[in-house]
């Protein structure tokens, strides 16, 4: 893979990039956006995730199941490729790594379909920036979930934090009705 324009800004070494795994750590360039990576990987996943929910408006148990296996697949790809492209920039959580994003947004998003809401622009509004506060503060215990080792660490600490915004939402959207 070529080095991308403005690499050096990002920390990205000069070198071997396994194209796959970058491609999916970096949710297809979503992570490479400025300023805060993190924030345009939740986006892109709203994004995506409202074009299928509002768009396409599938049935509430579709529309479940469909975010449930993007949060799998997410996470089963997401920690091989977050190993590999933190390897190969030589940084332990790199900041372009979104594809953790991506799982932990899912999560706090699934929190729509299960309550039976309908997905509006508020609850959808709420969802991501409960996600963005939640993976930002870190609160205990998901900042201990980053020494998890290599792209577990990396992946893991945000999916905690999809879980803590979700608990939220689902209470927000109870409380709200």
């Amino acid at each position: 893979m070529s080095e991308p324009a403005g690499s050096k800004a990002l920390g990205i070494r000069a070198g071997k990039k396994t194209l796959w795994a970058w491609a999916i750590a970096t949710f297809f360039g979503a992570g490479l956006g400025k300023p805060g990576p993190g924030t345009w990987g939740s986006v892109a996943t709203v994004l995506i995730w409202t074009a299928i929910a509002i768009g396409i408006n599938p049935p509430q148990p579709l529309l479940l199941a469909m975010t449930l296996a993007g949060i799998i697949l997410s996470v089963a790809l997401g920690v091989p490729a977050a190993t590999i492209a933190a390897r190969e920039s030589g940084r332990k959580d790199p900041g372009f790594v979104v594809i953790d994003e991506v799982a932990g947004q899912a999560i706090a998003l699934l929190a729509i379909p299960i309550s039976g809401a309908t997905a509006n622009w508020k609850n959808i509004l709420l969802a991501l920036l409960l996600f963005r506060l939640f993976d930002i503060t870190k609160p205990a215990p998901v900042r201990q979930l980053e020494k998890l080792p290599e792209g577990w660490g990396i992946v893991f600490d945000d999916v905690a934090a999809g879980l803590y915004a979700g608990a939220v939402l689902l209470l927000a959207i109870h409380w709200l009705k």
